[in-house]
């Protein structure tokens, strides 16, 4: 079973830095993405989206599947009555299949312009290794398929780093 994960960043490059970690660990064996995303809120708050290509196919998801997720949860927002049931009718498709409103709704406040957001989809990951080389970026678990445990676990190493930063910030 595989599983989504989707984690915030506060800057706008961290995000493919994290995907770029990700895509070294694949090669090492120690994790197994089917896919991979990053979304990016610039600036001026305009929204782009960056979908790995070299990911193995095996039941890997269409880039019609980012483009759906992202278009619901930044653009929908934005768009006019006319388009609005149209848009219903994508984030239906998205409840399909787990994405539910809270997370929509939790991932347009999380982004905030200069930031952006990692999405994977997980097949198998070696969960000792990966955590240590993904800690240092820090984030926020926006959403996930993980049990609450393992959740709980990802972000508690995630927000370590923030702490250790901030208790940095805080000697200097």
């Amino acid at each position: 079973m595989s599983h989504l994960i989707a984690i915030a960043y506060d800057d706008e490059f961290k995000a493919e830095e994290v995907r770029l970690t990700l895509a070294k660990l694949q090669r090492e064996h120690l994790i197994e993405l089917e896919d991979a995303a990053v979304v990016v809120k610039d600036k001026d708050g305009k929204v782009k989206l960056k979908q790995a290509v070299s990911l193995p196919a095996a039941g890997a998801v269409s880039g019609s599947f980012w483009g759906l997720l992202i278009g619901v949860l930044f653009f929908a927002p934005l768009v006019g009555a006319a388009v609005g049931a149209a848009s219903g009718a994508l984030a239906g498709a998205l409840q399909d299949i787990g994405v539910d409103d809270d997370f929509m709704r939790e991932l347009g406040e999380t982004l905030q312009p200069s930031s952006s957001a990692l999405f994977v989809l997980v097949r198998r990951f070696t969960p000792d290794k990966v955590l240590e080389e993904v800690a240092p970026y820090g984030g926020k678990v926006l959403r996930t398929s993980l049990s609450k445990d393992q959740e709980h676990e990802l972000q508690e190493v995630l927000s370590k780093r923030e702490i250790k930063t901030d208790e940095l910030a805080a000697a200097v």
